[in-house]
């Protein structure tokens, strides 16, 4: 019997190898690679792709990079999936730069969302909030752009320009400019401590707000002087021969001895 060619399964065929053949060049190309459909630029020591339906990936490692126009992230390996490259995973040494919300991040591991705008960095998380001044630090971050919502959990350090606060979780919301600390949460403002169940402080309005189990300890100003010491300090700056003969001994006058007390 006579077999006959199927004209789609002919078809099929020419696409695999034309498959193939884009498989060859993105493993052995060195430089950069281009992905029009997703905006994505990317490059690495090697590269690897899946082009398998339902499972398309690309896998970058040694030295990867992957750049867009509102994000760049730098790790030692980085994984790039789902339908439209809409999922990145990075590990090892993960630094990412977020152009759009002028964010700096280092994790050992990323995960990125591109759709729905979710990241997630573990491992030693470190985030910069460069227009707000602020630098956060956990176990974890994870952030979600469409609910305005930063969430920090395990062992939380934030360091901000007149305070720092520690938890083992935390909530911050950039665009009202407020932070929630729970989980034996303590908080380091212009001197003074703080200690409660959850703390919650609006940056912007520089207020702190307490609940449960609250604890303060409050810094005295230094220019608030004793009535006595102040009197005596003005006693003293009166001229006379006591202060002279201690002048001509080199001894400093009673005025300033008082004041270096006041400052002990």
């Amino acid at each position: 019997m006579k077999k006959t060619k199927h004209p789609r399964r002919a078809r099929h065929v020419a696409y695999l190898a034309h498959r193939a053949a884009a498989l060859v060049v993105f493993v052995f190309l060195s430089g950069g690679a281009v992905l029009a459909q997703s905006v994505l630029t990317f490059s690495a020591d090697r590269t690897e792709s899946v082009f398998a339906e339902n499972r398309e990936r690309i896998l970058l490692r040694g030295d990867a990079r992957v750049r867009s126009d509102d994000f760049e992230i730098q790790a030692e390996t980085i994984e790039i999936f789902g339908e439209g490259q809409r999922y990145l995973r990075s590990t090892g040494g993960v630094t990412v730069y977020d152009a759009k919300n002028d964010l700096f991040l280092t994790s050992e591991e990323f995960f990125l969302d591109r759709e729905s705008n979710f990241l997630r960095a573990s491992g030693d998380a470190y985030m910069e909030d460069r227009p707000n001044e602020l630098v956060v630090k956990g176990g974890t971050i994870q952030n979600w752009d469409e609910y305005d919502l930063t969430e920090i959990s395990v062992n939380v350090r934030i360091l901000g320009e007149d305070y720092t606060a520690r938890g083992q979780f935390a909530r911050y919301r950039r665009g009202s400019e407020t932070l929630e600390l729970s989980g034996t949460p303590e908080v380091f403002w212009k001197g003074d401590e703080y200690r409660a169940a959850r703390i919650r402080i609006d940056l912007a309005n520089d207020e702190i707000e307490f609940v449960g189990d609250v604890r303060a300890v409050v810094q005295q100003p230094e220019d608030d002087a004793e009535p006595g010491e102040a009197d005596a300090a003005g006693e003293a700056d009166e001229p006379g021969e006591s202060d002279a003969a201690g002048a001509d001994e080199g001894s400093p006058p009673a005025g300033d001895a008082g004041g270096d007390a006041r400052d002990e």
